[in-house]
């Protein structure tokens, strides 16, 4: 979700630079960095680290980011460029659809006022797994619950930490970075956007792969 089909890092960075400042220090882009992708325990023992503050309180600090972000979220958020159309031609050609985010239910709840309900059959939130990405487990659980081998999916995703969990899973992968640069990887279908990316060129990740008949 994040990066990939709304530019919500963006909002995630002001809150988390906020969150730095009211801890009483400065979140350095290092950690910012590492935090894209991941889910909030790994993202808030990264702010505790690089504040050298390792016995901050955690729950407090995930609670006021997450009424923050929240907020923002509440919005609006902005499109990448050509998800969208994506999202309607795979919804048009009647294709299962699963929505697989390292992000909490809340906060989803809000982000698909933007993104519509009715454009995903299944939703995997980040704390709804017993483990987040990276472990393949979220994208293997949404397979389960469309009713679809993994093996016949095709995940898209922007950051190394989406991209390994993707394709521990068994599936497909497209990968289009957004805030952080992704280096070539076996089995790891980059792009530069969304733009021109139809269910025809899905599929054909999926033939190409062998693992559908031409």
């Amino acid at each position: 979700m994040d990066g990939t089909l709304v530019d919500s890092e963006k909002v995630w960075e002001i809150a988390l630079h906020e969150l730095a400042a009211r801890a009483g220090g400065t979140l350095s882009p290092a950690a910012r960095h590492a935090m894209i992708g991941s889910s909030m325990a790994t993202s808030m023992r990264i702010l505790r680290d690089d504040l050298g503050q390792p016995d901050r309180p955690e729950e407090p600090d995930v609670e006021w980011l997450t009424d923050r972000v929240f907020e923002l979220f509440g919005g609006g958020l902005v499109w990448r460029p050509g998800a969208l159309e994506l999202l309607h031609a795979v919804r048009f050609a009647g294709l299962p659809t699963a929505l697989v985010t390292s992000t909490g239910r809340k906060l989803v709840e809000v982000a698909l006022d933007t993104l519509g309900r009715d454009n995903f059959d299944v939703v995997v939130c980040g704390d709804e797994v017993s483990m987040p990405k990276p472990d393949p487990e979220p994208y293997r659980t949404a397979a389960a619950l469309l009713g679809v081998p993994i093996e016949d999916c095709v995940a898209i995703e922007d950051s190394p930490t989406g991209v390994s969990s993707a394709l521990a899973s068994g599936a497909a992968v497209l990968a289009v970075p957004a805030e952080l640069e992704l280096p070539a990887t076996d089995g790891v279908h980059l792009r530069t956007s969304l733009v021109g990316v139809d269910p025809a060129y899905l599929a054909d990740l999926l033939i190409h792969r062998g693992l559908l008949q031409p």
